[in-house]
């Protein structure tokens, strides 16, 4: 096209094995594919190239470290090998899609009427834009190889991931537990092509994260116990997204005015320095979410949370799990202007909900005007809740 740019290129990672040069074309092909769709980093892994991280999963499900995520422990067998999911995969095509932040996203941090979503879901849902982009790259595939079947994966079933992408070379798992690009630092999306055609695979990415503690040493609630390992009960991210329950009493004021999510083992790692804002502007932050009014997400009904988030990956944590969040920001807060939209939450009809606005009311009213909505109230029929209370009261 007359006046066009040119194109960036996918980093080449190193093959592991020479290959034919149909095999080679066809990869090529791919990688062009990969690159008209956006994405940022590319790679083939053998489909039990994750096997070796089997028995790490099964130990750390062993240990409760994955909480309430149950289907964690009834996936296990699947995830140690992708050929469980499908027998007849040869391969599998790794791909990287970059979504670095414009800002430091600990800014917002600082806030203490705002709340602070993580990066990945301050713009649009990645889980159906990766995967329609997906899709027409395995159509374009088998289109041009003639031959060969095809399924695509974003986060939604039991594969793993990260040590597929880092045998497909597009980076390492760093200490976080979360993958590293030195391109891209923390920051990709990871979406899978496995496909019954035999294709050239690439050399493992190595571990480059040496003596460095900085992604362990930032985390608010200490939920590394060990590099490499990560306990979820204590993650700040499963706490506000996938924990269904009261987050426990210890870890709230630990969480600051985190509502959804934490990035702050992400953005500490070095590797950073060489990230880039992303280039999807469908996942670009949209402004409402980048520090939101915690009055007004508080305030949110059924109706208007799924309209207020329709487009977004929070929509599926539900409004009274985000009500809970945002409380928990209140009590936070040390604003005592919070009052009037919390107190009338002692009514709602989730009791998780309830409980949440009991804590928060402990934690912004002088402790004898607390003592005395404590003594006129009415008893709570939940049992969660009353505990609140009891917890509250000296």
């Amino acid at each position: 096209m007359t006046g066009a740019s040119p194109l960036p290129t996918l980093p080449r990672v190193r093959e592991r094995a020479s290959a034919s040069p149909d095999r080679a074309a066809l990869k090529d092909h791919l990688r062009a594919l990969a690159l008209i769709e956006g994405f940022d980093a590319f790679g083939i892994a053998d489909p039990d190239a994750a096997a070796a991280a089997g028995p790490r999963l099964r130990q750390w499900v062993a240990e409760g470290n994955h909480g309430d995520m149950g289907w964690m422990a009834e996936t296990l067998d699947r995830r140690a090998d992708a050929r469980t999911l499908w027998s007849e995969v040869r391969t599998i095509v790794m791909l990287g899609l970059n979504y670095g932040p414009d800002e430091d996203p600990r800014a917002a941090l600082a806030q203490r009427t705002g709340g602070v979503i993580s990066v990945y879901a301050r713009g649009e849902d990645y889980h159906e834009l990766i995967k329609a982009k997906l899709k027409r790259i395995a159509r374009a595939l088998l289109a041009k190889a003639g031959t060969g079947d095809v399924k695509v994966f974003v986060d939604t079933a039991p594969l793993m991931e990260k040590p597929l992408a880092q045998a497909a070379g597009l980076g390492w798992q760093g200490k976080h537990t979360n993958l590293v690009s030195r391109a891209r630092g923390s920051w990709l999306f990871l979406g899978a092509i496995a496909t019954t055609l035999d294709l050239p695979v690439d050399a493992p990415e190595g571990d480059h994260c040496g003596h460095c503690r900085a992604c362990l040493d930032a985390c608010p609630t200490a939920a590394f116990p060990a590099p490499y390992r990560l306990d979820a009960r204590r993650c700040i991210s499963y706490l506000t997204i996938e924990h269904a329950g009261p987050i426990p009493r210890d870890l709230r004021p630990l969480m600051g005015n985190r509502i959804y999510g934490c990035d702050d083992c992400l953005a500490a790692c070095p590797w950073n320095k060489f990230a880039q804002a992303g280039r999807e502007m469908k996942l670009a932050a949209r402004d409402e979410n980048r520090a939101p009014a915690l009055a007004e997400l508080v305030a949110l009904d059924d109706g208007a949370f799924r309209a207020r988030f329709a487009k977004s990956p929070i929509k599926r944590t539900g409004r009274v799990r985000m009500v809970r969040n945002v409380l928990i920001a209140m009590g936070n807060s040390d604003q005592p202007g919070f009052l009037p939209q919390i107190l009338p939450l002692l009514e709602d009809e989730a009791p998780l909900v309830r409980g949440a606005a009991v804590w928060a009311l402990s934690r912004l009213m002088p402790a004898v005007e607390f003592a005395r909505l404590a003594a006129r109230r009415a008893p709570d029929p939940d049992d969660a809740v009353e505990a609140e209370w009891d917890a509250a009261l000296p």
